[in-house]
């Protein structure tokens, strides 16, 4: 018989251009491995943080559960599609976004909500030339960890933004597109195909290597096909059903992508204009992106990831379920029972899609639990009330288990004016990184 091979977890196959990262496999040893040695030994697998975000406030009627404690069994209406993850998700309220507010600065609560919304540091309003917020919660990770992974984190969405000029009273369009900062002064733009994240997550070699790739319409697993058939020679047959599945779900976005590159766009009722970004449907937009973050945490391509849903200030209607108007026009609804009533159709639909992606990285099996136990998602907005601009009291959503860090199945409700950045300061304390202060905070967030 021959001997069981040892591979290193940054173990890649790689072909002609690309370069294959692997999930988790036996023959890597145990997922405490991947912990450091210091770590609890609770702990089975690296912790990954990631952070969605979708626009103009939510109807927090339909948002709030009722009592503190357990969530109870009827959640409400926004809530709904996670029913099935009751006991993966807590409700976090009370915590508040200070530097989206204007202090003094006038109007840009779009603009502020989402560049303060990781960083919590008073964006500046200028002609643009002058950029400056703080540096954000998920590059504080990314900068830490950058040692441990391929990339250091990743930066995600659905709606393009353009990086200069004028969109929300007198601050640069960046603040209202942009949710991730390395500096100050480096905002990271966020990439909105799937295309070429898929391409970032698995090429390699120069741009004309990937011109030539895509002309031979060749297949990231084509390419690697003979070190990987020299590779599951040599794996027992757990780790070599296990590669089946990834390289199975490999070929899946693949597949998806390119069929949603080539179908043509969806005929728009009269008096639409078509939303830009690949694909055309924007439900399988979100999807393409939640897969392929769920496929950089399986891979341990990175450990940190941010997805803007859409822009804050967002106009984009959503004809598909019967809602016509603008999200920002709607989001002022002046308690008009009929714009409310279609504002909390668009807030289920991007909860449905959050529970789409809570299914996909719960069903990725990882040592003794689920890549969705060995993370801290948070979903959310900078504003609370959309009609009413308020940056206090805001809609939060923490799911996963933090591996084993995290109590989810409840709402939490905490002091008035708790800075929203005491959550991120106990995220960073739980990924192993010590951080006296982020932005606006003033401690780390118990009860969580």
């Amino acid at each position: 018989m021959s001997k069981p091979i040892t591979l290193s977890r940054r173990t890649l196959l790689r072909g002609v251009g690309t370069a294959l990262a692997l999930p988790w496999l036996e023959a890597m040893g145990p997922l405490t491995a991947w912990a450091d040695a210091a770590a609890p030994a609770a702990k089975t697998a690296p912790n990954r943080m990631a952070f969605l975000y979708v626009p103009n406030g939510i109807n927090m009627a339909d948002w709030r559960p009722g009592a503190e404690g357990a969530l109870p069994e009827e959640l409400p209406a926004t809530l709904q599609p996670l029913a099935s993850f009751r006991n993966d998700f807590s409700i976090l309220t009370g915590l508040t976004a200070d530097k989206a507010r204007a202090n003094g600065d006038g109007g840009g609560d779009h603009a502020r909500a989402l560049s303060a919304f990781l960083t919590g540091t008073q964006p500046r309003k200028t002609d643009g030339t002058d950029i400056r917020a703080g540096v954000s919660v998920d590059q504080v990770a990314a900068a830490r960890l950058a040692d441990q992974t391929r990339l250091a984190s990743l930066e995600i969405g659905t709606e393009a933004g353009s990086m200069a000029g004028n969109c929300d009273s007198g601050y640069s369009c960046v603040y209202s597109s942009t949710m991730a900062w390395r500096s100050a002064t480096q905002p990271l733009p966020k990439e909105v195909n799937p295309k070429l994240v898929f391409e970032r997550l698995f090429g390699a070699g120069s741009r004309e290597e990937r011109v030539r790739r895509d002309a031979r319409r060749k297949s990231v697993l084509d390419l690697v096909k003979n070190d990987f058939a020299d590779l599951n020679g040599r794996l027992g047959r757990g780790d070599q059903r296990k590669l089946d599945e990834y390289f199975s779900a490999v070929r899946d976005l693949e597949m998806r992508i390119e069929r949603a590159a080539s179908m043509p766009a969806p005929v728009m009722p009269e008096g639409f204009v078509q939303p830009a970004g690949v694909p055309g449907s924007y439900e399988e937009h979100i999807r393409l992106m939640a897969d392929l973050m769920v496929l950089a945490f399986q891979t341990e391509s990175t450990r940190v990831c941010t997805f803007v849903l859409a822009n804050e200030g967002s106009g984009k209607p959503y004809p598909f379920i019967g809602v016509s108007e603008g999200h920002h026009d709607l989001s002022h609804h002046g308690n008009n029972a009929e714009k409310k009533a279609k504002i909390a159709k668009i807030n289920r639909f991007h909860t449905t899609q959050l529970a789409y992606l809570l299914e996909r990285m719960k069903s990725v099996k990882e040592g003794d639990g689920t890549l969705l136990d060995h993370c801290m998602l948070v979903y959310g907005s900078g504003n609370s009330d959309g009609n009413a601009h308020n940056h206090d009291d805001l809609p939060i959503l923490l799911a996963g288990g933090g591996c084993g860090t995290l109590k989810p199945g409840r709402h939490v409700v905490f002091p008035k004016e708790t800075p929203l950045n005491n959550l991120w300061l106990s995220m960073l304390n739980r990924m192993e990184i010590s951080v006296h202060q982020l932005g606006d905070s003033t401690g780390e967030l118990k009860g969580v």
